[in-house]
């Protein structure tokens, strides 16, 4: 029996722009692997979203500094509002106006950043 691997050990593939979003229920069968995560809807444009909360404005800056470089690797990038003791992270995929598993993947990725 295959184990799917988990989102955080994948990368993201690269987006030409002709992928479909997820759907309401793909994404709704996502969410759970990425419980912390809401969606929230931007100008009709469905992102993940999440806020890190910190103790001070320099734990956050380092950490927006973490995400950004994790972002410039995976060649995918978030929206990033850094805050005194919180940064709020934003991901879909701008190419295709949604959400896509990269997504998802970057979500669990920034999760495990956290953790660490």
């Amino acid at each position: 029996m295959n184990t799917p691997t988990p989102l955080s050990q994948q990368s993201c593939v690269p987006c030409r722009g002709d992928e479909p979003t997820l759907t309401g229920p793909e994404i709704e069968a996502k969410l759970p692997m990425v419980p912390e995560w809401q969606v929230a809807t931007v100008g009709n444009v469905p992102r993940l979203r999440r806020t890190f909360r910190f103790d001070d404005f320099v734990s956050a800056l380092a950490f927006t500094q973490q995400v950004g470089e994790l972002a410039e690797a995976q060649g995918h990038h978030p929206v990033l509002r850094t805050e005194w003791g919180r940064v709020r992270v934003d991901w879909w995929t701008h190419k295709i106006n949604g959400l896509h598993n990269n997504d998802f993947v970057m979500a669990a990725k920034t999760d495990e950043l956290f953790g660490s």
